[in-house]
């Protein structure tokens, strides 16, 4: 009687390799962790994306604050804050530029800017119009929330 068998007729010898459900089960663990982590991670860039907004929006606050204090009133748009006024008086009370560019927001938008304000009628708005891209959502980021 040979001494390398079993009962069965298979070798007593290990075995050299996996099965193919045990490769398979091992990659329906990998794709479930995968996309467990996705998830988790996708929260996590959206609160990222709005924190950056907020950012910006709290910049372009400064920056107008600056400009009305030097040149006695709010620029006309986002641009006067970058580019020297065409009108001689304003332009001598001009110290700018107050910003190096106007960026658009994390989700490839214009800031928009508004003096006066809907939301600050004594002041103004400066905000992002969010990630839905839709002005006037309650996801819009301005100056209002950031005061």
């Amino acid at each position: 009687m040979n001494t390398n068998r079993t009962n069965h007729g298979r070798t007593a010898h290990a075995r050299g390799g996996f099965t193919l459900m045990e490769v398979l089960l091992v990659l329906v663990i990998l794709v479930v962790l995968a996309s467990l982590a996705v998830n988790m991670f996708s929260g996590v860039q959206e609160k990222a994306d709005q924190r950056a907004a907020a950012a910006q929006v709290g910049l372009y606050k400064s920056a107008i604050n600056m400009y009305r204090f030097e040149t006695k009133q709010y620029p006309d748009s986002l641009e006067d804050l970058v580019n020297k006024p065409g009108d001689a008086t304003l332009a001598s009370r001009w110290d700018g530029p107050y910003m190096d560019k106007i960026a658009k927001d994390p989700w490839d938008q214009e800031y928009r800017f508004a003096a006066p304000g809907k939301h600050n009628p004594e002041g103004f708005d400066v905000w992002s119009v969010g990630p839905d891209g839709q002005d006037g959502s309650a996801d819009d980021i301005g100056n209002w929330d950031n005061t």
